[in-house]
């Protein structure tokens, strides 16, 4: 057995590992990292994981040796279809993000800001008086949904539904069931179907509708193919819902034991947004995002064999000290915070990264000026892979 053979049959890390705690998953990373920036593991078929920032960054930026068509995320589930533009390596992934990014501009965000802030004021300020609350049940689970209405045009009931189903959705992949991923994943092409159906139909700006841009964008003069621009909708209506709930969980856990910080935030509001950076860096849900090599490739002098799939670890590589000193703290105002790769980089960046840091710094914003304290009132529970983060965080609020 050769040195390369005998690497790929190491279990370096277990992803699905009961027991995950909040600091847990990260005690373990901090760990690889210093021994194996690229990590080895035999679950779901066998795969590598990228977990230092420099691993993490070469792979999602040399789109020459690595690909987004092939398995983009691990567990891969073959009958979830091609969803544009994440599942296109460029030219074409921009006949999508060309229309995408141009609803996520400056002034667009800001005329959206009222409605976003109204929503978290309906959601949040009857949490204040509960005697306690479940703040990602009760908030973090809802408030997407209620903003993704607004974003999308469509009615709160539809844009529930979809919160539901794709929550469903992602915990039936943590746990490979994939009769209900298969059957969840039909439903949700249902919606986006019926989304685009009431477009064809008339009655929606293109200058103003996400799926009505489009239906009438063009490539290579010729209109988007029908099953991309359902797929691309597919994959919109989703992706958006599952990482903001977990995220806004672990703000509130670091907040809830960081009464300091907390202190800090309500007497200068003007240091949320950088707060935010710092706890996306700290705190990026993600971590089965995945590239697939293109041919052979050697990554930190390990092999990476032709069509071998690589888990992108960002909950790991933003608080890799080789970059951000000190990577397991907090700090606010960090130099190099414009340096964390939370919303990725390059071709396949997240383009609702605006739409994401408005909704976090809104609700933390509405959050801190109602209330003179929240605490913990219980252990938070965990999401499993593919995500990192809360699902459940009991707080006590104490309103200002």
């Amino acid at each position: 057995m050769t040195a390369d053979d005998a690497r790929r049959t190491a279990n370096d890390f277990d992803p699905v590992r009961p027991g995950e705690t909040f600091t847990s998953a990260h005690e373990e990373y901090a760990d690889l990292r210093s021994r194996c920036p690229i990590a080895r593991s035999q679950e779901y078929g066998g795969f590598w994981a990228a977990l230092g920032y420099d691993e993490v960054l070469t792979v999602i930026t040399d789109i020459d040796h690595f690909t987004t068509s092939k398995q983009n995320a691990i567990p891969k589930f073959a009958f979830t279809g091609v969803r544009p533009p994440l599942h296109l390596d460029p030219p074409e992934h921009m006949a999508y993000r060309r229309v995408i990014n141009a609803f996520f501009t400056p002034p667009r965000m800001r005329r959206l800001e009222s409605s976003v802030r109204a929503v978290a004021v309906e959601l949040l300020d009857p949490l204040i008086d509960a005697p306690w609350v479940d703040v990602c049940k009760e908030y973090a689970h809802k408030f997407p949904a209620h903003v993704f209405a607004h974003f999308f045009n469509l009615s709160v009931d539809v844009s529930e539904e979809i919160k539901k189903v794709s929550g469903t959705y992602v915990d039936a992949i943590q746990v490979l069931d994939h009769e209900v991923v298969k059957k969840l994943s039909r439903r949700l092409y249902e919606i986006a179907q019926d989304i685009i159906d009431e477009r064809r139909s008339g009655g929606y700006d293109p200058a103003e509708d996400l799926t009505a841009a489009l239906l009438a964008a063009e490539y290579q003069g010729a209109p988007l193919p029908a099953d991309m621009v359902l797929g691309c909708v597919r994959q919109l209506i989703v992706t958006g819902m599952v990482a903001p709930s977990v995220f806004t969980g672990n703000m509130f856990v670091h907040l809830s034991r960081d009464p300091e910080l907390q202190d800090r935030l309500r007497a200068d509001p003007a240091a949320i947004p950088a707060a935010i950076e710092e706890f996306l860096r700290l705190y990026s849900p993600y971590r089965g995002m995945a590239r697939t090599a293109r041919e052979d490739v050697v990554l930190s002098g390990q092999l990476i064999r032709k069509d071998d799939p690589i888990a992108l670890v960002y909950t790991s590589a933003n608080r890799d000290e080789r970059v951000f000193p000190d990577g397991e703290s907090f700090v606010l105002d960090r130099p190099n915070i414009d340096k964390h790769i939370s919303f990725g980089r390059g071709t396949h960046s997240c383009p609702g990264a605006p739409l994401a840091r408005m909704m976090m710094r809104i609700t933390l914003e509405e959050a801190l000026s109602r209330s003179s304290s929240f605490r913990l009132a219980g252990d938070p529970e965990m999401a499993i892979w593919a995500e990192w983060g809360t699902r459940s965080v009991p707080l006590d609020f104490v309103r200002a």
